[in-house]
């Protein structure tokens, strides 16, 4: 064989494994982007349930106006968002208020027996679940794009067509607030 075919075959080797390591890049880029299409679906459901969560509380808290307004405001703040950081931003918001309106209504058994209300808080609760697990997946797919951008050689093509590593979604409470064992008091 001559020179001339060795470097043509080497070159068609390096191009080819370039293109593929590029492919692969592509596909854990667009993956991670539909991981959080699906998270974005469940914040849509997230922010259409919390205008009917809303108003069922709203006959029996009327002095928790505050965190329904707060609420209501997180919503609108969600809804507005178009970018991932931003959804994220507001996503956190919202669960860190959902969850101050869950303790606050323990005050109201009357409410806590309404048919609608335990029908709605069904429904969200369900919601953050599926949440939870489109978070879980986001991440995997995040993490698999971080590693196809870092590892040796990918980490050459990824540098090449500009590729960068990508925030995971992170929990919205404190990271020394999750490490704290939570405090059970009768």
């Amino acid at each position: 064989m001559s020179v001339g075919i060795v470097v043509a075959i080497v070159v068609v080797v390096i191009v080819v494994m370039v293109a593929a390591m590029y492919n692969g890049l592509v596909k854990l880029r667009n993956n991670r982007e539909n991981a959080f299409a699906n998270i974005d679906v469940q914040l849509k459901q997230r922010y259409d349930l919390v205008p009917q969560l809303v108003n069922t509380v709203k006959g029996y808290a009327t002095h928790e106006a505050e965190v329904l307004e707060k609420v209501t405001a997180a919503r609108a703040a969600g809804m507005g968002a178009t970018t991932v950081n931003e959804k994220v931003a507001a996503d956190k918001a919202m669960t860190s208020l959902l969850s101050g309106l869950k303790v606050s209504l323990e005050a109201y058994p009357e409410l806590k027996a309404d048919q609608r209300f335990a029908q709605l808080q069904t429904e969200l609760a369900d919601i953050e679940n599926k949440l939870s697990a489109a978070r879980r997946f986001f991440n995997s797919a995040t993490r698999e794009f971080n590693n196809a951008c870092e590892v040796f050689p990918s980490n050459i093509v990824a540098g090449m067509f500009h590729f960068k590593r990508a925030p995971m979604y992170e929990a919205s409470e404190g990271r020394e607030k999750l490490d704290k064992a939570p405090e059970v008091k009768f």
